[in-house]
């Protein structure tokens, strides 16, 4: 009932960046970013802004990326770049380069975060973990940026506290446009990319599932083609079932004409509707999470029709949160709990084990 709907509008807590502080007396870790496109420029601002971390190389092979970089050495190609006098790497490059960059940077001494997805298959994982395994004391970090939006940080909170209950199911609809020229994007090239939609954007969707719901046991799926005739797919439908019972429903699609992330979390004793994200091009609309709970005192009123509680979030900093524990992780040598290699290789074996059952060759 929407007269009945309460609104709060949050903002991110001044606490995500507590560890400023504590670095300040450090001298700054000398940056390198390989990969100077989109995702590459905003990652490189992320690293001018932060008082940790100085951008002191980049290496973008397209002449006019690495036209756009004025303020440090700028390189050709990713290995000139870890040759440089360098701390830490941020790899945002192509599916296809990940797995050698990351590797061949720890191996240089380099503490590292990579995009995600983290390679083209499983066995790209397994590689960078064996590698890192036999680097001890350097730090690796893969994007999945989706688990730092506050809408996803506070339905976390709320599941983990019980309050709404324990976990029965999930939905999640994760879709964009394509259009024009996504033919032509290095996305949808077999060979660079390795995988089409589910790869790209549906992963995101699986690694939530598993932080809500821990490992999955059983997978069923379909996927294929519908529209985009580019050799890999555009639709993913997946049914999984988790080892704690619950069980998680996926549409990952580049033919859902307007562009959309939802993802329903429903409890025992109530539910979670995450609605919308905040992006850059903030297509995909308002981010809203809606806190619903079970209520049958009234058997003609609120059964079916609850109050429920409406959360708008107007500012994305997943991106810099990221960056800030990647930061704090290797000034306290910790361990990295979100987006650890091992989170990058289960959402992998997911994406693996989604294009198995449904008959799709993509990872090759």
């Amino acid at each position: 009932m929407l007269e009945d709907t309460a609104v709060n509008e949050v903002r991110p807590g001044a606490q995500a960046l507590d560890t400023h502080s504590q670095e300040s007396d450090a001298a700054p870790l000398r940056v390198g970013v390989i990969g100077y496109g989109r995702v590459g420029r905003r990652r490189a601002d992320l690293v001018r802004a932060h008082p940790g971390l100085a951008l002191v190389a980049v290496a973008e092979p397209n002449a006019e990326g690495g036209a756009l970089v004025s303020d440090c050495a700028v390189y050709r190609d990713g290995e000139e770049l870890l040759r440089h006098d360098l701390d830490a790497v941020f790899v945002c490059t192509p599916n296809a380069a990940t797995t050698d960059l990351v590797s061949r940077a720890l191996e240089a001494g380099r503490h590292v975060f990579a995009e995600k997805p983290p390679g083209r298959r499983v066995a790209d994982v397994e590689r960078m973990r064996d590698v890192e395994a036999r680097c001890p004391g350097l730090t690796l970090k893969f994007g999945f940026n989706h688990r730092e939006h506050d809408s996803v940080r506070l339905s976390r909170s709320m599941v983990e506290s019980g309050e709404l209950g324990h976990l029965m199911w999930m939905r999640g609809i994760y879709g964009k446009a394509g259009g024009p020229g996504y033919e032509r994007d290095w996305r949808t090239d077999p060979e660079v990319a390795g995988g089409g939609i589910l790869l790209d954007q549906g992963i995101h969707m699986l690694d939530l599932f598993r932080l809500f719901a821990g490992e999955f046991s059983e997978v069923k799926s379909f996927v294929g083609q519908s529209f985009w005739r580019v050799g890999l797919e555009d639709n993913a439908f997946a049914l999984l079932s988790a080892e704690n019972g619950a069980v998680a429903m996926l549409h990952s699609s580049a033919t859902h004409w307007n562009h959309t992330f939802r993802l329903e979390v429903y409890l025992t004793e109530g539910y979670l509707v995450l609605d919308g994200f905040l992006t850059g091009s903030r297509s995909y609309g308002h981010e809203t999470l809606v806190v619903g709970r079970r209520d049958w005192q009234d058997a003609d009123g609120a059964r079916g029709n609850p109050r429920e509680e409406r959360y708008q979030f107007d500012e994305d900093r997943s991106w810099e949160l990221e960056v800030e524990d990647f930061v704090s992780c290797i000034a306290k040598g910790a361990r990295v709990v979100n987006g650890c290699s091992l989170d990058a290789l289960r959402a992998m074996e997911l994406v693996e084990r989604v294009y198995a059952d449904g008959g799709w060759q993509g990872l090759r």
